[in-house]
Order: C-alpha cells, then structure tokens, then sequence
C-alpha cells in the first residue's frame, strides 16, 4: 500500500491498495485507516462521496482491487479522551495465545467489544492497531459477543484472512465453548438443530428467536461437571449464528448463567450473590488445519479466575450439602 500523503488526519490521503489489500471491503479498510473512527462515520464519508475510488463513488461493499486509488479525507480520527490508549494494547498483548507471520489467536476479556460502534469509541481491533502501527494488516477473521471470553482469531494477512473464511463456511473449524447452564443437566450428550432469526425490537435492541423461517443453527452439548443448581457444559458450534448457544440454551429450558437477555433472572440473582459478574460463556477452544501445508493449528484459552472461582463455591456448595 503506498500513500501520497504524510499519516495524518488533516490532509486528504491517496492510497494505492496493493494485492495484499485487495478483495477487502471499502468499509473494513476505510476502519483500519481511520483508527478511532467510529463505523457510523465511516458510513456516513462513503454516502456523501467523500471517500472515493479511482475517483468515483462507491458503495460500503465495494471490494478493493490491486491498483485502486483510495482518496481518504482529512477525518478527526480520536475523540478527545476516548482513544485506545498504549494501555489498551498492552493489557491485549498479555493474552495473545498463539502467534505467527499469519494469524493471531487472542484471549478476549469479557465485557471488551471486538470492534468500535454502537456508542463504543473503540474495542479490540482499534486497540491492536493503536498498540502494532507498523502492522500492515490486522482484520477479525469471526466475531464473539461482548460479553463472551476467549479464543478470537486475528488475521495479519489479506491471505489468511481469506482461508480462514473459507474454512468456517465450510465448518472446518472446530469451535469449542465452556458455558454454566442453569439447572441439572440429564442424561449425556445433547444436539440442537433449530434455526434461528434475528429480529429488531423498539428501541433497536437485537434479539434473536427459534423460528422454523430463519438460519439452520447447530449445537452439541456436552455435560461436564453437574452442581446442586448448574451444570457445566462443553459447546461445539457447527454453524456460528448470533447468540447462537445462548438461544439454543435457552431453548432447551437451561439458559447460560449471567445472560441477561435471554436467561432465568431467578438464577442470574442466584449466581450473582456467588459472585458472578458476567456472562459465563468462554470460547476455550480453536482448532483447524491450514489446507496448503497441513499444518495444524490447536489453540485453548484457560477459564478466567472469576469463573474458575464460581465453579470453586459451586462444588463447595455440593460438598457441604
């Protein structure tokens, strides 16, 4: 990528994408460029024709090609007091997993967004960035929900990025989630295949229902440990719908400790006075096999000591009961 203009956000910027840039969308690159940016300014640029390509408009989907002239306008890129500060990456960089040229397989704290938006100035992506400014490229290859912890894969390649891809279409990555349901779990291993659809509620909150007009989504469940009030269960996704083990569990009669969307608010207060500040779903496992060399690629991420210590009181509980 070459640019004709100084790194700054007070001169328009002309880019010429490189064919480790291209296929990604205008939105996605525009994102990493413009670090701080919130996505609805973003959109808002593209709309009005103040960013532009070979010198015409285009539209959020538009996919860069290998010698695209990108024209990026000068942009307030930070809200004053509101940038990922050095502080942000560095607490990231202590739960990096795994790491190659390639990829990066990050621990994702709980209650951290991925990406900017939605009224947050900035999550995990912006705050990498902000901490790797010579890192040509670094784009989320999935998405886990705010409040989920765990694996979350990082692609530092155009490349990589697109294998990747590839592969979760075609469920070749193996995701395994550690989720505290409420109540005891009977008999063994359980598969849910409903499907789900997203639906928009006043006020704009995002819900997502079983109904037999939306998306196939499947989920095995697998019990681990049962307490007296909760069961530990083992999650392995087949397809990656929004919410999906949330809904799924929920559907079942046996939602996830902490949800407050979808879950039992008896239970919730329950698992809160043990201490439970969240929601208890950990994306604890990566797996998959890079189809050009074989290389296989394993990654698990250890439960956070909060939850560790809830199960802790659980069995304690068990024991003394």
């Amino acid at each position: 990528m070459k640019s004709s203009e100084p790194q700054g956000g007070s001169r328009v910027r002309q880019v010429t994408i490189e064919a480790e840039q291209a296929g990604q969308r205008i939105d996605n690159f525009l994102m990493r460029h413009l670090k701080g940016v919130p996505r609805s300014l973003v959109y808002r640029l593209l709309r009005k024709g103040q960013v532009r390509v070979n010198r015409g408009r285009i539209k959020p989907e538009y996919r860069l090609q290998t010698g695209d002239l990108v024209r990026i306008p000068p942009v307030q890129s930070r809200e004053p007091g509101t940038p990922p500060g050095p502080g942000a990456g560095q607490r990231l960089a202590g739960r990096i997993l795994y790491e190659d040229e390639r990829l990066l397989v990050l621990d994702k704290p709980s209650g951290t967004a991925v990406h900017g938006g939605s009224g947050l100035s900035f999550g995990v992506i912006e705050a990498l960035r902000a901490s790797r400014p010579e890192a040509r490229f670094l784009e989320l290859v999935h998405r886990l929900d705010r409040e989920t912890s765990g694996c979350l894969l990082i692609a530092k390649r155009r490349s990589e990025l697109r294998m990747l891809h590839e592969l979760l279409r075609s469920g070749a990555v193996e995701k395994r989630y550690l989720a505290l349901l409420k109540g005891h779990w009977e008999g063994g291993p359980r598969t849910v295949d409903v499907p789900l659809r997203k639906s928009q509620l006043r006020g704009g909150e995002r819900m997502v229902r079983v109904s037999a007009d939306g998306k196939a989504a499947r989920s095995r469940f697998s019990p681990l440990t049962r307490y007296r009030e909760a069961t530990l269960v083992e999650v392995l996704l087949d397809t990656g719908r929004t919410h999906q083990i949330r809904v799924h569990a929920a559907h079942l009669g046996q939602p996830l400790a902490g949800d407050e969307k979808y879950g039992d608010a008896v239970f919730n207060r329950r698992m809160r006075e043990l201490g439970l500040r969240r929601l208890f779903l950990h994306a604890h496992s990566l797996a998959f096999t890079r189809p050009e060399s074989g290389e296989e690629i394993h990654v698990s991420a250890p439960l956070d000591d909060d939850l560790r210590a809830l199960l802790q009181r659980l069995e304690a509980e068990q024991d003394h009961g």
